[in-house]
């Protein structure tokens, strides 16, 4: 390797499979769905989604009422990746050398399709003065800044499903560059609304295997036929191999190659031989000065849609070979959007980490079309030296992430 490497020092997660890094890694590990049918949701095309289960704000402090769903995610990702990094918010040695990286696709649209309701029902006098410091793109960013006391860099990636990735790649750039020491990167979301479920659904993007939600979220599957709406952040604190090694921080993992590309394509379909997500990916070895045969898992983007699982397949046997591991993590987690980026960034640092290939959940007969090792029905323990994150988005906007043991 000759890559920049950056040491992940703290990971922190929100996600359908639980609140915690633990929680929910072992229900990843267990390969066990999150889709349900949601009372609210009833009425829409689709009525099922994967929800945080069990989040209270409240739990965050007196001021989380002030914050979107998906900015109180980001902030409670941010303190336990904070806390296993060993690091106290506002307790910095420059706070002008910690920067904040967070990236999302939808923003605070809660916030904002409320606040519409409002205008529409009881007219423009009645609209929360909160509207815009909750809806914006850049607000989870803007909070964590402030949660934390961090006066560097802070950047909103809007990437759509890869703004997640973008962070984190984004980060280690700044890293690479000398213009920070620590970067808290990653992505959140909180899309589960009436107009982006059904926006989703009208596009059939969507499973619409409603008898059985359990298994509508299932990547690489003959049977597939969309993906299920999911919620969350995936936070990472980024620093020099040298600067954890002064604060004798032992680092989860280590992020080594970076990548991103554009399809120039089509603004929703991916190209129709990967073009830009084989760029992006071959960017991201090139960087770390590794081949495609390094690459021992890939936590693939796999939505479970039908073009993209073909597609993405095609790319990662044409670098990789037929014969490396793959799965996605969306069998359980659903799509979180511009978060899937980070929170699969952070099962992939795990795989490195703990020797464990999370399954693709509910996958059961894997499409003949994909000619690639689908880790499905169990967890596979393998050692994995690197393992490939890939994260695309609509747009045509992709990123890698090449992500390394300690």
């Amino acid at each position: 390797m000759t890559g920049f490497a950056t040491a992940v020092t703290g990971i922190g997660l929100v996600t359908p499979a639980g609140i915690g890094v633990k929680e929910s890694w072992d229900r990843v590990v267990e390969g066990r769905p999150t889709a349900a049918h949601h009372a609210d949701l009833e009425g829409l095309p689709v009525t099922m989604a994967c929800r945080v289960p069990d989040f209270a704000p409240a739990a965050l402090g007196r001021t989380a009422w002030q914050w979107d769903r998906y900015s109180q995610f980001a902030i409670a990702a941010t303190r336990e990746a904070l806390d296993q990094a060993g690091l106290v918010p506002g307790e910095w040695a420059d706070s002008s050398r910690v920067a904040v990286i967070l990236g999302s696709g939808a923003g605070g649209t809660a916030t904002l399709e409320a606040q519409h309701r409002v205008l529409l029902e009881e007219g423009p006098e009645e609209i929360s003065a909160m509207t815009l410091p909750m809806g914006l793109l850049n607000m989870a960013a803007g909070q964590v800044a402030i949660d934390i006391g961090a006066n560097g860099p802070c950047l909103a990636p809007c990437t759509a499903c890869a703004a997640g990735a973008s962070a984190i790649g984004l980060g280690r750039e700044l890293l690479r560059s000398g213009l920070a020491d620590i970067v808290v990167a990653g992505g959140a979301e909180a899309p589960i609304t009436p107009l982006y479920l059904s926006s989703f659904a009208r596009m059939r993007a969507l499973s619409r295997r409603l008898d059985d939600p359990g298994t509508a979220s299932r990547p690489f599957d003959t049977a597939r036929d969309g993906f299920v709406l999911g919620e969350g952040a995936g936070v990472v604190v980024l620093e020099s191999e040298e600067h954890a090694r002064a604060r004798g921080v032992r680092p989860v993992a280590r992020v080594i190659g970076y990548g991103a590309s554009a399809d120039a394509h089509h603004v929703t379909s991916p190209h129709p031989e990967g073009k830009g997500a084989e760029l992006a990916v071959r960017a991201a070895l090139a960087d770390a000065g590794l081949t495609g045969r390094d690459i021992g898992y890939v936590n693939a983007h796999g939505t479970s849609t039908p073009l993209n699982d073909v597609i993405e397949a095609g790319v990662i046997h044409r670098v990789a070979g037929p014969d490396v591991q793959v799965s996605s993590t969306k069998g359980v987690t659903g799509h979180p959007l511009g978060a899937a980026g980070s929170i699969e960034a952070v099962f992939a640092a795990l795989t490195v980490h703990h020797g464990v290939i999370p399954p693709s959940a509910s996958t059961a007969e894997v499409d003949p079309q994909v000619e690639v090792d689908v880790v499905h029905g169990a967890a596979r323990h393998a050692r994995v030296d690197v393992a490939l994150s890939n994260s695309f988005g609509f747009g045509g906007q992709n990123a890698a992430l090449l992500i390394a043991s300690a």
